[in-house]
């Protein structure tokens, strides 16, 4: 049987001095079932065409100076040359607009987090979707580890019994001083081109997508301390979040970029009646399990007796360290196979997709806002809509 034809993607943003653009790059061409075949790499044109070339390592008619000229131009192409899908790895406020426009022109989209700027923008992106009918993406791609996948079976097989109380930390120091010329820090501290959160909006919403993933719960309401502690910061730079759950739990939500030494500490615990468990990104490949009448238990990627979720998100065999940019590609890998269904005609159902959705995206958007407005108001509890849709 002829091996079928690769997925073609388009990318916006990537281009020189981008880190996250080699890394979709990367991971969406890591199962050999995807190809960049375009891009639109910088607003700039000539900065454009020549990251495509020396970059990605594209013709220069094939490297655009922009995202509507390349929507438009490979529209025109044949159908079994143009791009089916744009991946979005851009500054926060271009997100809507690409989105907007590649799904007006009928391309599939997988996006950078958070989904848009602001709520607004993501309900209307939410409504496109539905409108259109095509796949959506995010790539909140801690999701894809195969013990968050152990995880998150442990607690909706019952094993955890009813979740009591959840801890998320994410730590990083990089910004722990004034950097705002460097051109990564200069638009996350921007308010206009970040939003209304910049520790919270960036990584404080991989710990609310993690949270809400793992445990199956929404937070139903939320308590919120933010810090700007670099002297002329515009957006928060630290944070603490109380955190209260459907079901009764609580939890705690706090991430900063000012402390000083941390990398990417990304750490996650749940304990629930029967037992507890802790994950930490800087260790991906081990999940501590605690039981109040048995040993530690330390469950490894690949180890024996996982269930079927964690070795299907398991690529090598246990002992070899797997990470960042694996789990990245198991949400290319998941949103890639359900394309393909869609394009051969294929009914694709929303549990089919083990992929963050545009949902996810508006979940994250309404945390960022109840964040903000209860920091603003003191610290005052904030309600957190459960339901898709909800303002």
């Amino acid at each position: 049987m002829a091996k079928p034809a690769k997925l073609r993607m388009g990318m916006v943003g990537g281009g020189e001095g981008a880190f996250i653009g080699a890394v979709h790059r990367t991971a969406a061409e890591l199962d050999g079932d995807v190809e960049l075949v375009c891009g639109a790499f910088s607003s700039d044109a000539a900065k454009s065409r020549r990251s495509g070339e020396r970059l990605y390592g594209l013709p220069a008619e094939r490297s655009y100076a922009d995202y509507a000229a390349m929507f438009r131009e490979e529209r025109r192409l044949d159908a079994t040359e143009c791009m089916q899908f744009v991946v979005i790895a851009t500054p926060n406020h271009v997100h809507f607009p690409v989105a907007k426009a590649a799904l007006a022109s009928g391309f599939h989209v997988m996006c950078d987090k958070p989904v848009t700027r602001d709520l607004r923008e993501a309900l209307e992106l939410a409504d496109l979707v539905k409108e259109t009918g095509l796949l959506f993406g995010l790539t909140h791609n801690y999701t894809g580890y195969p013990m968050i996948k152990e995880a998150r079976h442990l607690i909706t097989s019952g094993q955890l019994g009813d979740v009591r109380r959840v801890i998320c930390e994410y730590l990083q120091g990089w910004l722990a001083t004034n950097l705002e010329e460097n051109k990564q820090a200069e638009w996350r501290t921007d308010p206009e081109r970040a939003g209304a959160a910049g520790c919270f909006g960036d990584i404080g919403t991989h710990g609310e997508n993690l949270v809400e993933y793992v445990t199956g719960l929404k937070i139903t309401a939320l308590c919120a301390d933010l810090t700007s502690f670099v002297p002329g910061r515009k957006l928060d730079d630290d944070g603490n979040v109380l955190l209260r759950f459907e079901g009764g739990a609580k939890g705690v939500l706090f991430a900063s970029q000012i402390a000083v030494g941390e990398e990417n500490g990304l750490k996650l615990r749940v304990y629930g009646e029967k037992a507890g468990l802790e994950w930490s990104q800087m260790e991906p490949n081990s999940l501590i399990v605690r039981w109040p009448d048995r040993p530690i238990e330390v469950r490894r990627t690949g180890g024996s007796g996982l269930s079927s979720p964690a070795l299907e998100a398991t690529r090598l065999p246990a002992g070899h360290p797997e990470g960042y940019l694996e789990a990245f590609a198991n949400l290319y890998r998941n949103f890639a196979s359900c394309l393909r269904a869609r394009l051969a005609g294929t009914e694709v159902h929303e549990t089919d997709m083990d992929f963050p959705l545009i949902e996810d995206g508006v979940r994250g958007m309404q945390f960022i806002d109840s964040v903000v407005a209860s920091s603003n108001a003191g610290g005052s509890w904030m309600s957190l809509p459960t339901a898709q849709g909800e303002a």
